[in-house]
């Protein structure tokens, strides 16, 4: 039987007139979410206990997995997880993933911040997941449902009413197929990510502390204190709320903490510096940032956080104040290259003189009196500048990467819009675009 040609309006919009739509109270046993008050039955050992974090785009995630002791007379086998269930996240920021559970999980249970859609016919299980998947064009019902909301959340009713549109069978098979093998490349590429940081990781480990010497350096490598090398002051303190697009560049230890790169560069990334719009002349001239300059924080939630630093790349010499919760550390000598700060104050050696000198409890840093304090291995700076090079080449292939990465996965959100709407049709390896 072959397809009709034309298509319709429905509640999802435009669609091929041979699409069914429904909605998954029709296409489901039961829907159902977890009990109140399980936490308190947390346990080192028992079955899994599926939480808000562990739903994620389209699949589940146990990175961070948490198992429980079911209290007696739970609802048992309502809550109790079956391979092709759908999981939806109900409650939280994360509201509206979607998770299939593509295979037997054991006893498992899920979280009351969790809801569970048991359909009729398992088959469909993948195929609905993609469909309500986030980027996808059924998820628009689920967001849908939050506006206007201060709290976002889904009820059972919510997740009952959500419609879903199903092609033929063989047209559902290939648009899962088309999807997963789109999945499968996104995976691949992250996996060779992985590998390729772990490989610059283990590269700056061995440069850095001169365990691996590149050809035609030799010679002992000298040992500084960060006070021999530079002078340290504080930033000028403004708040958050004080910031704007308008003013002078101000550099906040939160986007320190939040930097994908060991650098800011005032050319490149003037338009996402945040600005705080003050006289320059209340800033210290120690409070100015220049080319070459390392900030380092002086608070971290956690002491994994406690040697974040970027170095200033600032060759035009714009105002840039450094701010709260900031250590500015300038050169007293020309002993470090400039493209050699970026990476030198990296190693675990390096890190863990700063938590070692770190102080407080809930917040801890490290302070003006205690980071002079740190040692320093210094080579040559011809060493130092092939050093940088060959890091500096590796991150290159890093962002490459990522820009690949984002692409595929850009790539995969625009099939999802295309053949989960039936604008492009996938039917015994034959394509009909529709205009």
């Amino acid at each position: 039987m072959g397809l009709k040609l034309g298509y319709m309006p429905t509640a999802l919009g435009i669609l091929p007139v041979d699409w069914e739509v429904k909605p998954i109270a029709d296409l489901s046993e039961f829907v159902t979410s977890g009990s109140r008050g399980w936490a308190k039955f947390y346990s080192g050992a028992g079955p899994l206990f599926i939480r808000s974090q562990n739903v994620r785009d389209g699949r589940l995630d146990f990175s961070d997995s948490q198992s429980v002791l079911p209290p007696e007379g739970s609802e048992g086998s309502r809550t109790r997880v079956q391979c092709n269930d759908l999981l939806v996240t109900i409650t939280g920021n994360s509201v509206g993933n979607v998770a299939w559970v593509d295979r037997d999980l054991g006893e498992a249970y899920i979280s009351q911040h969790v809801g569970l859609i048991r359909l009729l016919d398992r088959s469909l299980a993948e195929f609905v997941c993609l469909f309500l998947a986030p980027h996808s064009p059924g998820n628009a019902q689920i967001l849908a449902s939050q506006s206007g909301q201060s709290k976002p959340g889904l009820n059972l009713k919510n997740l009952e009413e959500f419609v879903v549109a199903l092609p033929s069978l063989p047209e559902r098979c290939a648009i899962v197929t088309a999807l997963r093998d789109m999945d499968a490349l996104v995976e691949e590429l992250e996996r060779f990510i992985a590998k390729k940081r772990d490989l610059k990781h283990a590269a700056m480990q061995q440069l850095l502390t001169g365990q691996t010497r590149l050809p035609g350096f030799t010679g002992e490598w000298e040992t500084k204190t960060l006070g021999e090398l530079f002078e340290f002051s504080g930033g000028y303190s403004a708040s958050r709320d004080q910031l704007s697009t308008e003013g002078y560049c101000y550099l906040h230890y939160g986007d320190i903490h939040g930097a994908t790169n060991t650098f800011v560069d005032t050319d490149s990334d003037f338009q996402n510096i945040p600005k705080l719009d003050i006289p320059l002349k209340k800033v210290s001239p120690k409070s100015l940032l220049d080319d070459g300059d390392v900030v380092f924080v002086d608070a971290s939630e956690d002491d994994e956080g406690t040697s974040r630093h970027v170095v200033v790349v600032n060759k035009a010499a714009v105002p840039f104040i450094s701010g709260l919760h900031t250590i500015v550390a300038k050169c007293k000598t020309d002993e470090l290259s400039h493209e050699y700060r970026r990476y030198c104050f990296r190693t675990k050696a390096i890190q863990d003189q700063f938590r070692f000198y770190a102080v407080g409890t809930k917040v801890s840093g490290i302070s003006k009196t205690n980071i002079p304090k740190l040692r320093l291995p210094v080579p040559s700076v011809p060493e130092q500048t092939a050093i940088a090079a060959v890091l500096m080449d590796l991150d290159a292939e890093l962002i490459a990467l990522d820009q690949r990465l984002t692409k595929t996965r850009d790539l995969k959100q625009a099939m999802m819009q295309e053949l989960l709407t039936g604008r492009t049709r996938l039917v015994a390896a034959q394509e009909v675009a529709y205009a």
